[in-house]
């Protein structure tokens, strides 16, 4: 976050500069020494007053689920028995590209870098704390001129392809989104690639817009404020970005400008959801390389395996370590294979069977609800495509292992918008 503040103060026209419906800063400090440091520390580098509550990180976490996310966000882990899973907890309710700076009360360099390096907390001070201190260390923060080295990960970016029309790609990606952003509380968009026939804002009741096409035009235009306007709101933290152009019309694709998008999408929302079909667009096909994790969705039928293949030997993006997760849909349906079948065709297992749920999906789509909202087969896949996508792992992290000891951070993904 200090970039984008650091860039504000520069004149450029980055989110910090114009999203004016963010607080600067927000405390949430256990003690009123501590909390009169900060005041003091920070008084003279404020442009308006510091919204500071008593309470500590849980009060934030509470606070943070109803409330917008500032740009600066100091809270207190002083007691917490695992200070790393509040940290987690705290992250499940922020935007990715808050700058976090942590008070405590443990003294220890391999803590520090947990919530530093691992975490991506921006800096930890361990009390007491002076007003000098925080001047010192946090104030390079609220002016932008924090001189760590590095780039902002952000959100996490999973695709959703489908082996052949008609597999339920779209179906399924709206619903893993709607999971996250509306039970999860994870700010999370649902980006449909397909920008003539596109089903994702129909399948979630919104509308599209033609914010998308106007990126994917100029991408040097592109800013995570420009993304978010773009987008259409489901709910508080379910937004959907989406186009809806003319079959005839063949939309400008600048290069680098699904690049450019997913930098931007990626500072303001936790979780991007993309229905990326391989259709020969280079925007599809450029979302595809940018993804954390992909998914493959295909149905038990032989063409399906043999499309399946083809999209197995793609060369897997630069952020890519695994293989797609590989989802079986409509197991079960008129005429298909059996999973054991499939799975021998294939030469590997798949990952999520799907029974077929024609009635189930028919009467949600209809509707424009999610049909992953009731109980049934569908919403236990959401659940395990969640957990193998490395999503339920991100929203889980800093909770004990299973020898009682608190886990450290995973290595090559941040929780928080830190700088390596």
């Amino acid at each position: 976050m200090s970039e984008v503040i650091a860039r504000s103060a520069n004149g450029d026209t980055g989110l910090g500069a114009v999203r004016h419906d963010r607080p600067q800063i927000m405390t949430f400090l256990a003690d009123a020494h501590t909390e009169a440091a900060v005041r003091d520390g920070l008084a003279d580098l404020l442009l308006e007053t510091a919204d500071m509550r008593r309470g500590g990180i849980r009060a934030g976490i509470a606070a943070l689920q109803k409330v917008k996310t500032p740009r600066i966000l100091v809270v207190d882990v002083s007691g917490e028995d695992e200070p790393l899973a509040a940290l987690g907890a705290l992250s499940e309710v922020v935007e990715p590209d808050v700058c976090v700076l942590v008070v405590g009360d443990i003294h220890d360099i391999t803590f520090y870098r947990e919530v530093t390096r691992g975490l991506g907390a921006m800096e930890y001070l361990a009390k007491p704390l002076t007003r000098d201190i925080v001047a010192r260390h946090f104030g390079p923060f609220v002016r932008g001129q924090s001189g760590r080295a590095g780039v902002v990960l952000g959100g996490r970016m999973i695709a959703f392809t489908g082996a052949q029309g008609g597999a339920g790609t779209s179906m399924l990606a709206a619903n893993l989104a709607w999971h996250l952003g509306a039970e999860r509380h994870r700010h999370t968009v649902l980006l449909d690639a397909d920008l003539h026939r596109g089903t994702g804002a129909f399948l979630l009741n919104t509308a599209p817009s033609g914010g998308l096409q106007s990126a994917l035009e100029t991408p040097e235009r592109i800013d995570a404020l420009l993304a978010e306007r773009a987008a259409q709101p489901v709910s508080d933290r379910l937004h959907v970005l989406a186009s809806d152009v003319p079959l005839m019309d063949a939309p400008v694709y600048a290069d680098g400008a699904a690049a450019s998008l997913m930098s931007a999408l990626r500072k303001r929302y936790n979780f991007v959801v993309a229905d990326a079909p391989f259709n020969g667009m280079a925007f599809s096909r450029d979302l595809i390389r940018q993804a954390n994790q992909r998914v493959l969705v295909l149905l038990p039928s032989l063409v399906s395996i043999r499309d399946s293949l083809k999209l197995l030997g793609l060369k897997a993006g630069p952020d890519q370590t695994d293989r797609p997760v590989l989802v079986l849909n409509r197991l079960g349906m008129p005429g298909g294979l059996q999973r054991r079948q499939v799975e021998e065709t294939l030469g590997m297992k798949i990952d999520v069977a799907i029974p077929d749920l024609p009635r189930v999906v028919a009467n949600a789509v209809n509707l424009g609800e999610p049909a992953a909202a009731a109980r049934s087969p569908l919403r236990t896949a959401i659940m395990e495509i969640t957990t193998l996508c490395a999503a339920s792992g991100l929203l889980d992290q800093g909770k004990r292992s299973s020898d009682g000891a608190e886990a450290p951070a995973k290595r090559g993904w941040r929780l928080f918008g830190g700088r390596k």
